[in-house]
C-alpha cells in the first residue's frame, strides 16, 4: 500500500513500546522485512550518561540517534515510525526532532495529539493519532481539518486487549464490556468516510490490541481494516531491544499474571504481575531519588507509590524484582523468542489463508 507516497510492503505496524522496548534495533529489524517498525520516544535516553541531569538533552539526542540507525538496518526497507506519547513533556519538541531526523511516520496517543497536524504539516512525515473509539477519531478529524486544513495519513485503533496504558475506563476493563475491536474498527470507519469524501483522501486504518495470529490480522483486513499493530508479540523476537530477562518474562506469563493497575499517571494499564507489583500491594513504595518530570499527568514525588520510569527501565535492564513489565492480554500464548522475520513470515502466511 502507498501512504503519502510513502510505500509499505505489509500492512503490519510494531507497536511502539516504552521504556527501551522498541529501539532501533527492533524497528529497523521490522522495517527490513517490509512493514513499518516503531521506535517509542518517551524516555530513549534513559542509557545516555547525562540522563538524570539532563533528561530533556539526552532524550533528543538518542532519539535522533536511533533513528538514524534504525535506517541503517532496515536497508530502504519498509517505514520507520516513531510512536510519541501526548503525556510527555517536550512533546512539540520530540515531534519537531523526530521529523528532523527522517522519521517515515509519528504516531500519537496516551491522549489527543489535537497540535499534531500543526506540527507536521509541510513535511515529508506522516502522522497518525491512536485512537479507541468513533468520537475520538471524528473529534480529531475535525480539529485537524480546523488547526491544519488536513487530515491524517492514517489512524491506529487500539482496542481494550492492549498492553501498557489503556484508553478506556477501568470499570469497563474489569467488567469485560469494553467494546470489541471490530465494533470500533466500523464506527470508527462510517465516522472517518465524510471527511474522506470531503478531502478526496484515504485514511488508512491500523487494528491493534490483541491482534494476535495471522488470523486475526485476517479477521480484521476482512472487516475493512488495511492493516493491524501488532506489539506484545514483537518483545519475544530476538532483535527486540529490552534485556532476555523481559522477554522470558512475557514467555513464562501465564493467564493469571496478566492484572489490570492503576498507573500512577492515574490511567489504568495492563502488566504482569511480578515482584514490583506484589510488593505495592503490600505498602511498599519505590520513589524516584530524582524526578526527571518525563510526564505531565504524573503527580510526581512522594503523592505516588513508585515511579513509573524507573520501574519501566527497570524491567528493559532485565530487573525482574523492580520492573514494571507491560503486556498485551495476550502475552500467556507466547511461547518462545523467535526472529523478527519468522514471526512477520508466520503472520503473513497465516493471514493469506484466511482473507476472503
Amino acid at each position: 500500500m502507498n501512504i503519502g507516497g510513502k510505500e509499505l510492503a505489509h500492512g503490519i505496524i510494531q507497536g511502539g513500546m516504552g521504556v527501551g522496548v522498541s529501539l532501533s534495533n527492533l524497528a529497523g529489524s521490522v522495517a527490513r522485512e517490509g512493514c513499518m517498525g516503531v521506535i517509542s520516544s518517551v524516555n530513549i535516553g534513559f542509557e545516555e550518561p547525562d540522563f538524570l541531569e539532563n533528561p530533556f538533552e539526552a532524550n533528543i539526542r538518542a532519539l535522533k540517534e536511533h533513528i538514524k540507525k534504525a535506517k541503517e538496518i532496515s536497508q530502504g526497507k519498509g517505514l520507520i515510525g516513531v510512536n510519541i506519547m501526548v503525556a510527555v513533556s517536550h512533546y512539540e519538541e520530540t515531534v519537531k526532532a523526530a521529523i528532523e531526523a527522517g522519521a517515515d511516520a509519528i504516531i500519537s496517543g496516551a491522549g489527543l495529539p489535537l497540535n499534531l497536524a500543526e506540527l507536521v504539516k509541510g513535511s515529508k512525515t506522516l502522522f497518525a493519532p491512536i485512537v479507541s473509539s468513533k468520537r475520538a477519531a471524528m473529534l480529531l478529524c475535525k480539529n485537524f481539518v480546523r488547526r491544519a486544513g488536513i487530515l491524517p495519513d492514517f489512524m491506529v485503533i487500539e482496542g481494550h486487549k492492549a498492553g501498557g496504558h489503556l484508553g478506556f475506563s477501568a470499570d469497563d476493563l474489569e467488567n469485560n464490556t469494553c467494546q470489541p475491536n471490530l465494533q470500533i474498527l466500523k464506527e470508527v470507519k462510517e465516522a472517518i468516510k465524510p471527511f474522506e469524501e470531503e478531502f478526496k483522501k484515504k485514511i488508512y486504518v491500523f487494528l491493534g490490541g490483541g491482534v494476535f495470529d495471522g488470523k486475526d490480522m485476517a479477521e480484521a483486513v476482512n472487516a475493512g481494516a488495511d492493516g493491524v499493530q501488532i506489539g506484545t508479540r514483537f518483545i519475544a523476537t530476538k532483535e527486540c531491544d529490552v534485556d532476555d530477562v523481559f522477554k522470558q518474562v512475557i514467555v513464562d506469563s501465564k493467564e493469571e499474571d496478566i492484572r489490570i493497575i492503576k498507573s500512577p499517571v492515574g490511567m489504568p494499564a495492563r502488566a504482569i504481575y511480578t515482584p514490583l507489583l506484589q510488593n505495592l500491594e503490600k505498602g511498599k513504595s519505590y520513589l524516584a531519588k530524582k524526578c526527571n518530570s518525563c510526564l505531565t499527568a504524573c503527580p510526581k514525588g512522594d503523592k505516588i507509590p513508585y515511579c513509573i520510569s524507573r520501574a519501566l527501565i527497570s524491567a528493559a535492564r532485565g530487573n525482574r524484582e523492580e520492573g514494571l513489565f507491560f503486556c498485551g492480554e495476550n502475552a500467556p500464548r507466547v511461547k518462545s523468542i523467535v526472529t523478527v522475520k519468522e514471526l512477520i513470515d508466520e503472520l503473513l502466511s497465516e493471514s493469506e489463508l484466511n482473507l476472503v
